[in-house]
C-alpha cells in the first residue's frame, strides 16, 4: 500500500546549525500518528519542512504520490494539508464566520465534505459566537476555531502542533473529543502534543524524536508497554 505521507532522510537546519540528521516518518491514509519529544528536538523544524516554510538540505517528502520537497507553502496546501499551528493564529479582526467562510473548499473531493455548518455542529461554541471577533475568542474558542478554520479546506493530511497547549482541562477534553471524532470519520492526522497518555488512546503509531533523529517508532501498544521512554525522551 503507498503511503500517504513519506519523510525519507530528512536533513534541515538553520545556517550552519544542523537540526535534522536522516530523519524518516509515514503514514497510511486514515491514520492517526504523533512525533513526539521534547522541546528542541526538531519537531517543529520537521514541520517546518512538511508545510513548506523552510527547504530541507537533503531528503524527500512525499505527500499523496507526489515529492513535494522545497514546494512552496500554497502549494502544499492546495495539495490537501492543512495546519493548526501552534499559538493558533486567528486573525484579529476577522470574525468566526469569516475566518471558515474564507477557507472553505472541497479540493480533495470529499464525499461528505466538511462545511462551515459542519463545523458549527462539532464546535456549538463557535456557532453561537459566528459574529465575534477573532480577538473577542477565548483561547479556547480560538483552538477550535483554528480546527474548524483547517477542518473546512477538507484536508488529506491534519496536522496539530500544539493543539492542546495552555487550555483548561476541560476544554483540552474537547479538543480530545473533537479529534476522537475526526478519527473515527477517517481523518488523516499527525499530531504534536505532550500528553502521552490521552495519545496513546488515541492514535495508531508514534514517532518519538531526540536531536534531530528518530529515537524510538511504534505502535500505541507499544508505547504503553514502555513507560521508562517516556521519561528518558518525553520527560513525562
Amino acid at each position: 500500500m503507498t503511503a500517504l505521507l513519506e519523510i525519507k532522510d530528512l536533513q534541515a537546519g538553520y545556517g550552519a546549525s544542523q537540526v535534522l540528521f536522516g530523519l524518516d516518518l509515514s503514514m497510511q491514509a486514515g491514520e492517526v500518528a504523533t512525533l513526539l519529544g521534547r522541546n528542541g528536538m526538531g519537531k517543529s523544524t520537521l514541520l517546518r519542512c512538511l508545510c513548506g516554510w523552510m527547504a530541507p538540505s537533503s531528503g524527500r517528502i512525499v505527500f499523496c504520490g507526489q515529492d513535494i520537497t522545497g514546494w512552496p507553502a500554497d502549494r502544499i496546501a492546495r495539495l490537501g494539508l492543512a495546519l493548526v499551528p501552534e499559538g493558533r493564529q486567528v486573525f484579529p479582526n476577522l470574525s468566526v464566520h469569516e475566518h471558515l467562510r474564507a477557507f472553505a473548499a472541497n479540493r480533495s473531493g470529499a464525499a461528505e465534505p466538511w462545511t462551515v455548518e459542519r463545523v458549527y455542529g462539532l464546535f456549538p461554541r463557535l456557532a453561537e459566537r459566528a459574529g465575534h471577533l477573532g480577538q473577542q475568542l477565548s483561547g479556547g474558542e480560538q483552538q477550535m476555531l483554528a480546527i474548524g478554520r483547517a477542518l473546512v479546506t477538507n484536508p488529506r493530511l491534519l496536522v496539530l502542533d500544539e493543539a492542546t497547549e495552555g487550555l483548561a482541562p476541560l476544554v483540552r477534553e474537547e479538543i480530545w473529543r473533537c479529534l476522537d471524532l475526526l478519527r473515527a470519520a477517517g481523518q488523516t492526522i499527525l499530531v504534536v502534543d505532550k500528553y502521552v497518555q490521552r495519545l496513546i488512546r488515541l492514535a495508531d503509531h508514534h514517532t518519538v524524536v531526540e536531536r534531530g533523529r528518530v529515537a524510538w517508532a511504534g505502535s500505541s501498544a507499544a508505547l504503553a508497554a514502555e513507560p521508562e521512554l517516556w521519561h528518558k525522551h518525553l520527560g513525562v
